[in-house]
């Protein structure tokens, strides 16, 4: 019994053996390498040489027309187009200063895909060139102690959404939990968002430089959204800023006195903004001395801001200081002279200073430059 079983057996296992050894054969031949399309060169844009001249560089090898544009330079700049599709131009010597880009393809803006320095909007649109040299900007980063920025989410109650600020907080918050500081409400224009006082207009470092060379008191300074209404930034001024106000008011204040040591008299608390966000600031600065002492605005909006001078008498109590300032060639320099008119013949007490410059980041750099060492 036992041998039968094997002989019926033996004939099947012999077969299988064919079948093992294709297998094996197969699994010996190497599979054919993948085809990999040839990687692109890295494209480096832009090039800032010693001497300063820019060289702003794009792969497209299927346009026919592009430009660049920007503040450091008048009019546009065609770039030209080698044998491999990338195009490049030069513009400069670019004097130092921090600089806003477009690049233009048969029509299209767009930013520098090679350049990670974005300004940071609603829908950005523009790349950020920046140009340093000596001596040292007060924008730049220097050799000095610096503060801290953080940036919080938090659900606004007024609104019912989602909402971001920013919070810079200046050097030495830390080295003393005892410590209590003064608050800026800094404000950004139509289009910008919380982030672009930090990412392009420089607020914290422009501070940490201020307060090493004494000339500005160690401060906490909020950003915010400026856009409250919905739909933003599309929603009517007027709507919008009492929006804000409502967000600022009711929202974002408590959220910041219940995450720093802020001191809560009106007397070390300032507001402060540039175009949309100086009617901001106007507005809800003028609107609450009992809040703000120190009022500030940058190019701004003013808007109504005449009919906030019913009681002038009490805005002369309240306020230390109503600062607001205009560039010449600025479309809003009228509306800021008619406010400072208006200010006038109301005895309201205020410095209006008119400027070089026009509606730019540069000039509102420069602003918060003057504005912070006259508070507190």
């Amino acid at each position: 019994m036992s041998t039968s079983f094997n002989l019926r057996r033996r004939p099947r296992l012999l077969s299988l053996v064919p079948v093992f050894a294709g297998v094996a054969l197969l699994a010996q031949t190497p599979a054919p390498a993948p085809t990999r399309a040839p990687q692109a060169a890295l494209v480096i844009s832009p090039e800032i040489r010693p001497d300063r001249q820019v060289t702003i560089r794009l792969r497209a090898p299927n346009a026919k027309v592009v430009t660049v544009s920007g503040q450091f330079g008048r009019g546009a700049t065609a770039l030209t187009k080698d044998e491999a599709g990338l195009w490049s131009g030069t513009v400069g010597p670019v004097d130092p200063g921090i600089y806003e880009y477009t690049l233009t393809v048969d029509g299209v803006a767009m930013i520098d895909p090679g350049n990670r320095d974005v300004k940071p909007m609603r829908a950005p649109r523009t790349s950020i060139l920046e140009i340093t040299g000596e001596p040292a900007l007060l924008h730049d980063f220097q050799a000095v102690p610096h503060g801290k920025v953080t940036m919080h989410w938090y659900a606004s109650k007024s609104l019912g959404r989602r909402r971001a600020l920013q919070v810079y907080t200046p050097p030495g918050y830390d080295a003393d939990a005892t410590a209590r500081f003064p608050t800026l409400y800094l404000l950004h224009g139509s289009g910008d968002n919380e982030a672009t006082w930090v990412a392009h207009g420089r607020a914290h470092w422009i501070l940490d430089n201020l307060i090493a060379q004494r000339k500005a008191k160690p401060m906490i300074v909020v950003m915010l959204d400026g856009h409250a209404a919905a739909p933003a930034p599309g929603a009517e001024r007027n709507a919008n800023t009492a929006a804000f106000a409502r967000d600022l008011l009711e929202d974002a204040m408590p959220l910041v006195v219940a995450s720093y040591r802020t001191r809560e008299e009106a007397a070390s608390r300032a507001i402060v903004g540039l175009s949309m966000g100086g009617g901001q600031a106007l507005t809800i600065g003028l609107g609450h001395p009992d809040r703000f002492a120190w009022v500030g605005g940058m190019s701004s909006a003013v808007g109504n801001g005449p009919s906030l001078l019913e009681d002038p008498a009490a805005l002369n109590r309240g306020l230390k200081l109503l600062w607001f300032a205009c560039g010449k060639d600025d479309t809003l320099v009228k509306a800021n002279r008619d406010f400072d008119t208006a200010l006038t013949e109301k005895k309201v007490r205020h410095e209006f200073v008119v400027t070089e410059g026009n509606h730019s980041w540069p000039v509102w750099r420069r602003y918060l430059a003057d504005f912070a060492p006259k508070l507190f």
